[in-house]
């Protein structure tokens, strides 16, 4: 009879969880990665507004001041932003260490299930050879015994013969 394991389903539940808290993992780290992209490209804009800055006219110096400020005020909110979604990814990470424990602590379990299952089926296996030696053990002392009456029945009956 081969191993079948009691708790499979709940380990294969428990695996699936894993497997979409990975999922939500990458998601997370996908959402960090795609505000800091934000971020670069807000700096190299408010970059390229200062270079431009330079070389326009003293008139529009309101203007780019006014935009540069809405950029760096865009800054502040994309750096907060990052900040949440580090937090998000980080709580997603601990979500996904504390799955990892519940998946492995049911492999450990089946681990030891099977290591007792395979253990039990030695021990019937050599009570079984115990048996089975034991009864040959008993036809053999049986038929020696029987072969030692016929022997004596022999030499009884020789005796008989010869004795009349």
């Amino acid at each position: 009879m081969p191993f079948s394991y009691r708790l499979q389903k709940i380990l294969e539940i428990r695996i699936r969880k894993k497997e979409e808290q990975l999922q939500a993992v990458i998601n997370a780290q996908k959402e960090v990665d795609r505000i800091e992209l934000l971020i670069i490209k807000n700096l190299q804009q408010i970059d390229d507004l200062t270079k431009q800055m330079r070389k326009a006219d003293p008139m529009m110096y309101e203007r780019y001041d006014k935009f540069i400020k809405h950029l760096w005020e865009e800054d502040k909110k994309l750096q907060q932003q990052k900040q949440e979604a580090i937090q998000a990814l980080n709580r997603e990470k601990e979500l996904l260490k504390l799955r990892e424990q519940e998946v492995n602590v049911l492999e450990k379990h089946k681990e030891h299930q099977k290591e007792n299952y395979i253990q039990e089926q030695k021990a019937l296996e050599l009570k079984e050879l115990n048996e089975i030696g034991s009864q040959k053990f008993f036809i053999r002392n049986k038929e020696k015994k029987e072969d030692e009456e016929y022997q004596e029945y022999l030499e009884y009956l020789e005796k008989v013969k010869n004795g009349n």
